[in-house]
């Protein structure tokens, strides 16, 4: 097999997840259990196949960036979604913008380089929450 081919998710390799895809299928499962949910029952509704370890690792780091709440349950630990796909996404670009000293810039660069229609729906967001605040 050539390089290219593995690079490409071609070939005998399985394709590698984009950034914050495994976290995003895992919460998804998590939504669907409709209750607090075990690192087992994880696992076990995950569509593919994934080490135990593997889903621990990422509903703790789910549970650092606070998209998943946990309670005790004897020697285990109960999940339970405190966002959806959309809420992590935000997570990650309030997170990634904490980061940042210069936060105007930071905006300044992302705002210009949306589409024309992201950029409406950014304002319409924006004017409906200073109308919301205003009283109107």
């Amino acid at each position: 097999m050539r390089d290219s081919e593995a690079e490409s998710g071609h070939g005998d390799r399985p394709r590698r997840r984009g950034q914050g895809e495994l976290e995003s299928q895992i919460l998804h499962v998590l939504h669907r259990a409709g209750r607090p949910a075990s690192a087992a029952w994880v696992q076990e509704h995950f569509d593919g196949e994934l080490a135990y370890s593997t889903v621990i690792t990422i509903l703790t780091r789910l549970h650092e960036k606070r998209a998943v709440t946990r309670v005790r349950d004897g020697r285990a630990y109960l999940f339970t979604p405190a966002a959806d796909g959309a809420g992590l996404a935000a997570l990650r670009m309030r997170r990634m913008l904490d980061a940042e000293s210069d936060r105007q810039a930071v905006l300044a660069s992302f705002v210009t380089a949306l589409s024309a229609d992201d950029e409406q729906l950014i304002r319409s967001l924006l004017g409906s929450d200073s109308a919301a605040e205003s009283g109107s």
